[in-house]
């Protein structure tokens, strides 16, 4: 007979009073000399299915090596359940151990461990009913990106990961070489000879695919990019990864308007989507990390964004009468808390934030009229701060080569991102989404590290 997921066997009424295969993993085994219940995992939903060992039919040896994190194959019969918390459970007639895990060494036996702990066992961690709901979640939410651009005619692009370009013009960037670091090539003057290199110059691990994205977008219309992306940045905290995902559509003849339109509409689908979809996990992580991740949902889904200037929210937060821990004026780059109070506290409604001054913000945006802002937005959530960032893009070749030399950006990197604005340039816009962000939103979970299922910060870079 052929296997069948724990997910089919709960969901479908038609298994019932047949004879069926279940394979998986143990989470607990208990019982007496008469009878033995087994609680199986298959990976295929939060839920676990009850298999019913009759002790007449099996002996204590053949149900040994049955421990939590054990691996289990069972033929028997699906009957529905007279005990609580299940509606069906497998009466089993034979058993196959495919792998024992003994008790008193597998991590995972006793329950209750912290998410810190977990974090320092990630090839295990999947195992668990948290990770196991938090990767299923976040499968949900790549789905629903596919579908919502698939539906609106987006084209799917593959941006590189190796470049020789800093979008973001931080610094911040993991250098790709195939030079011996303990005999480097030297030139003249004692610097490092890059010519020498695999690719002949510096190179880099991206930092975003949206430069790429937007030569894509000034030929095919509309695409978007979904692809890991890397930041050097020795940072500890709770929000960031070394590694860690972007979606990045990019849209030709959009202006800010229209690209706000499309972030708004974009988010609230994917929250939907997960919500249709993912529930039974979400109502896990919710009981068991955060009671109010439901709601807060459907605060996102059911409101209309607000949407208003940075100098506007700047004036909101300079007379709010709250204490900040980071003083905010006009001109100052907006931290969590002050995002936040836009939205849990003053407007009760997610915001989108526009008009930002040209000093804070990449070189690439479109500059408005003033000379002192440009079409940035920024699209504020509660419990999490900024979510998305995007912008019109100035697509003004002199506008876009003076700020470019404004900011010393080395020419020699930037030629072939000039050249679309020098043949058929049209107004573009487009916006990033840090991916983890957005399922640490639908998951509830408070440190990005654990929405991603191999972690990478600085000092760890395991399994």
């Amino acid at each position: 007979m052929k296997r069948i997921r724990v997910v089919d066997l709960l969901k479908t009424p038609d298994f019932i009073g047949t004879d069926v295969v279940v394979k998986g993993w143990v989470r607990t085994r208990r019982g007496n000399k008469h009878v033995q219940f087994v609680q199986l995992s298959d990976g295929s939903t939060i839920k676990n299915i009850q298999i019913v060992f009759d002790m007449a039919k099996f002996s204590d040896e053949e149900l040994k090596p049955v421990t939590t994190g054990s691996a289990i194959c069972v033929e028997g019969r699906l009957v529905e359940s007279q005990g609580k918390g299940q509606t069906c459970e497998v009466q089993a007639d034979t058993l196959t151990v495919y792998g024992t895990a003994d008790p008193e060494a597998y991590p995972l036996q006793k329950k209750g461990h912290t998410l810190e702990f977990l974090r320092e066992i990630a090839h295990l961690r999947p195992r668990t009913n948290t990770f196991g709901a938090v990767l299923r979640v976040r499968s949900t939410l790549a789905f629903a990106i596919h579908k919502f651009f698939n539906e609106r005619g987006f084209q799917y692009l593959h941006t590189p990961l190796i470049t020789a370009s800093d979008c973001e013009g931080a610094g911040a960037m993991f250098q790709v070489t195939t030079l011996d670091l303990n005999n480097l090539p030297k030139t003249d003057d004692g610097k490092v000879d890059y010519t020498q290199d695999f690719f002949g110059k510096t190179t880099a691990l991206t930092v975003s695919g949206q430069l790429e994205g937007e030569l894509g977008a000034t030929a095919l219309g509309q695409i978007y990019t979904f692809g890991p992306t890397f930041r050097a940045e020795n940072s500890n905290t709770p929000r960031h990864l070394s590694e860690f995902w972007m979606i990045e559509p990019e849209m030709a003849f959009y202006d800010i308007t229209d690209n706000m339109d499309l972030a708004e509409e974009f988010v609230k689908y994917c929250i939907n989507y997960a919500l249709d979809h993912s529930m039974d996990d979400i109502k896990f992580l919710a009981d068991m990390y955060d009671k109010d991740l439901i709601d807060r949902l459907r605060f996102v889904v059911d409101n209309d964004f607000v949407r208003l200037s940075y100098g506007e929210g700047v004036k909101i937060l300079e007379v709010s009468g709250k204490k900040f821990e980071f003083p905010v004026h006009w001109g100052t780059d907006l931290q969590s808390e002050h995002e936040r109070y836009l939205v849990e506290e003053h407007f009760k409604k997610p915001v989108i934030l526009t008009d930002y001054p040209k000093e804070i913000k990449a070189f690439y945006m479109k500059q408005n009229e003033d000379g002192k802002t440009v079409r940035a937005m920024d699209v504020l959530f509660p419990h999490i701060g900024e979510i998305i960032g995007g912008s019109e893009r100035e697509e003004n070749y002199d506008k876009l080569l003076a700020r470019i030399e404004e900011l010393n950006i080395p020419m020699k990197d930037m030629w072939w991102y000039l050249d679309t604005r020098r043949f058929g340039t049209v107004p573009h816009s487009g916006f990033g989404l840090g991916f983890e962000r957005l399922v640490l939103f639908v998951t509830g979970m408070t440190n990005i590290r654990d929405v991603i299922p191999f972690p990478r910060t600085p000092g760890k870079a395991e399994f």
